[in-house]
């Protein structure tokens, strides 16, 4: 698992190169779980400075106006700024973040507040996978709100076994979380999450596929009270400082793989 993180860190360093598009659609649901409304929207996701954006393209199918646009650059500037200077201030310190300056938690700290069980190998999309179960420990202690929600997760990875990193993970929450009055993170208990990646251009992992069920709000990545199911595609090699450039080269994607296993 620790040559897991180390990977994952190195793919991480690639995939800032890199800008695809992302379609997400909400469902959201009434008290009875039943559907009520469902909304789309469409985003183009890359690295601008060192950190993770998302640029809204099109809502309910539709094109933003320039002054949508200008108002999601503005947001973009902002949101890039304030991650930086976040993530300075906490590198002072001399502490672990995300590349938003968030708590991070390593693989080191997953096995404190739980263990990695069951460990199997099986095929998935034509490639050797490792599949472990992960169940955190209610009474491990914990350092911060985000350490708490690791120790009540339960789930499943599954790890290419060639390159080292997380192909799919499958989990749910046990208990509900609210971090800063839940305006920052507020997760209601049982809410599930899924996630597929695939390799890109024969030298990064990717994520494709992201599905979640219940009810989550995690910072201004995302937010929803029902399912939510994310497709990725168009993945194309860029560099951006502040904008994105004109004259993206498109990467093509592997052949699609076998059925899984």
């Amino acid at each position: 698992m620790r040559a897991v993180e180390a990977h994952q860190r190195a793919e991480e360093n690639l995939e800032k190169d890199y800008l695809y598009h992302s379609i997400q659609i909400f469902q959201e649901t009434d008290g009875h779980g039943k559907p009520k409304k469902s909304t789309s929207e469409e985003y183009d996701v890359f690295w601008i400075n060192g950190v993770p954006v998302r640029k809204m393209t099109k809502k309910e199918g539709k094109e933003l106006t320039p002054d949508e646009l200008k108002k999601e650059n503005d947001h973009i500037d902002k949101e890039v700024a304030k991650a930086r200077e976040k993530r300075e201030k906490e590198d002072a310190k001399g502490k672990q973040t995300d590349p938003r300056g968030n708590d991070e938690i390593t693989v080191s700290r997953f096995l404190e507040l739980g263990n990695f069980t069951n460990p199997r190998r099986l095929q998935l999309n034509g490639r050797d996978t490792i599949a472990v179960d992960y169940a955190g420990d209610p009474n491990a202690k914990t350092r911060n709100k985000a350490e708490d929600m690791v120790r009540d997760l339960q789930g499943t990875l599954w790890i290419d076994e060639q390159d080292k990193v997380i192909s799919k993970a499958q989990g749910h929450f046990l208990k509900s979380f609210k971090i800063g009055g839940g305006l920052l993170v507020n997760i209601r208990q049982n809410t599930s999450f899924g996630m597929e990646q695939k390799k890109i251009n024969d030298e990064v992992w990717l994520p494709n596929h992201i599905e979640g069920d219940g009810a989550a709000r995690m910072l201004l990545l995302f937010n929803f009270n029902g399912n939510v199911r994310v497709e990725n595609s168009g993945y194309r090699k860029f560099k951006a400082t502040s904008r994105i450039l004109p004259g993206l080269s498109t990467v093509q994607e592997q052949d699609p793989a076998p059925p899984s296993q």
